[in-house]
């Protein structure tokens, strides 16, 4: 059983380049060994977890960039270019097979990114994450909607609230996390949507509105995710 990519970011998610740069194929001869999957008893996939490493104590790398997924990658890739020894890592993905959703596998994967992280000697393990659910109001920001608290103190959201019951600690927004920029019939192929006046749009997917310049004949997305810090020894 193959884990499709997750369908609920929106089929626009095509249009990220930086994405392209961590591909499967990539992820497997450069950073094996910091992936994370759960398996079945016949051997199926039934979730898989993501992550690679950098170092931030390069000058200059401030803790949780405004650039969030993207900043990750890259600083990443100029690491593994330079040759240096990373000591964080960021997780970029968990998913769940449709399948087997409901059964807190999700846990089960970030605690197993937790786990090999402290195996491997990384100080923290960070993730910029992506509510799904966010997607439903997008024109709240998302500062708005992390911050909102149930009774009991724990996020509203249940992504966010699953990485707090783990330890995590929410550490501020990545305002452009992933950006998508394209012509608008690309955008137009991609939402359904006719995309015919300049203004923000609310697209299927989206997190966030898109940003429409008829003009221009440009479409621009930028997704804000929320920065979470799993400490994983003692400061």
């Amino acid at each position: 059983m193959a884990i499709p990519y997750p369908d609920d970011a929106g089929a626009f998610m095509a249009g990220h380049l930086t994405g392209q740069i961590v591909t499967r194929a990539r992820v497997l001869r450069h950073w094996s060994d910091l992936s994370i999957a759960v398996l079945a008893e016949d051997g199926a996939c039934l979730a898989r977890g993501v992550m690679v490493p950098f170092d931030s104590s390069v000058e200059q790398r401030e803790p949780f960039p405004d650039a969030g997924w993207e900043q990750a990658v890259i600083w990443a890739v100029d690491d593994l270019l330079e040759d240096r020894r990373p000591d964080t890592l960021c997780a970029l993905e968990i998913a769940v097979h449709p399948d087997a959703a409901r059964r807190g596998i999700s846990r089960t994967v970030l605690e197993g990114m937790q786990a090999l992280a402290r195996e491997r000697g990384f100080d923290r393990l960070v993730a910029p994450l992506r509510p799904p659910l966010k997607a439903n109001e997008p024109w709240v920001p998302m500062e708005e909607y992390a911050a909102r608290r149930r009774d009991d103190g724990l996020p509203e959201d249940p992504w966010l609230r699953t990485h707090v019951r783990a330890g995590g600690r929410l550490r501020g927004i990545a305002r452009r996390s992933t950006t998508v920029t394209a012509d608008l019939d690309q955008w137009r192929a991609w939402s359904g949507l006719p995309l015919a006046a300049d203004g923000l749009v609310a697209v299927p997917g989206a997190l966030a509105p898109l940003i429409v310049n008829v003009a221009l004949d440009i479409g621009c997305y930028l997704e804000p995710n929320v920065w979470v810090d799993h400490p994983l020894c003692e400061s």
